[in-house]
């Protein structure tokens, strides 16, 4: 099983480095990761071309933002499987892609933990997102993977289609819970931590924007669960975060 990771990038050379280098380094062999760069006008491609690695692809062009960006990861992975590293982000340890393909063996989507780092030298953590295995009906109730440790198969990606960019930081939210609750997908959580989050990053830099995400969380799960104008899971959602935070 081949798998594709995506990653989006806009003048990312503080961290990007850190991100390639944590691909680069996975024990599992039939890999390839999709670079899909913005535009970046500072080091960012200079630095993901001094790798020198085959399995690296490289897209540069304007694009309307990340979920754009991904969407274009989504037309143009070779892959058996898919999922996305965010450029200031790393795996865990060399062994991720191996546990996730162990995973994805009897699954259509697999997904694993989470922890949140200031930075990616100290890798001091503040904050693990445990997701725990999944339920059908769980988004109803707050729950959802994270979507750094998520990755389906091309079947199920294919069935899914691409992000709607129609609820902005929170796209990913709705990718998976239509791939989760819409398609009845063979659904496996792997145990462990397999990606290291950077503190700070698009959806988790200001208390503005995590409003206006969980707002649009509960708009998907009204466009695609009939919830009510305001659901259990709008407050669920945040409480759940609150007990990951160290």
């Amino acid at each position: 099983m081949k798998i594709s990771v995506v990653t989006v990038c806009l003048n990312s050379e503080r961290t990007i480095e850190h991100t390639v280098r944590s691909f680069v380094e996975q024990t599992y062999p039939d890999k390839e990761m999709l670079v899909i760069d913005g535009g970046s006008q500072d080091r960012t491609l200079e630095i993901v071309r001094s790798f020198h690695n085959d399995g690296i692809q490289i897209t540069s062009e304007p694009d309307r933002g990340i979920f754009d960006a991904m969407n274009k990861g989504l037309a143009h992975y070779q892959g058996d499987a898919v999922g996305f590293l965010n450029s200031d982000d790393t795996f865990h340890e060399p062994t991720v892609l191996a546990a996730i393909a162990a995973g994805l063996a009897n699954a259509d989507a697999a997904y694993g933990d989470v922890v949140f780092v200031r930075d990616h030298l100290g890798k001091q953590i503040v904050r693990t997102w445990k997701a725990g295995p999944y339920r059908k009906g769980s988004f109803r109730f707050g729950w959802a993977p994270p979507h750094p440790g998520f990755y389906i198969r091309r079947s199920l990606a294919e069935r899914v289609g691409r992000f709607d960019l129609e609820y902005g930081l929170s796209s990913d939210y709705d990718f998976m819970l239509r791939a989760l609750e819409m398609e009845m997908p063979r659904v496996c959580y792997v145990p462990r931590v397999l990606v290291d989050f950077m503190q700070g990053g698009s959806t988790t830099a200001s208390l503005t924007r995590y409003i206006t995400g969980n707002l649009l969380c509960l708009k998907s799960r009204r466009q695609h669960l009939q919830a009510p104008l305001l659901d259990l899971a709008l407050l669920l959602k945040p409480a759940r975060k609150i007990r990951q935070f160290h």
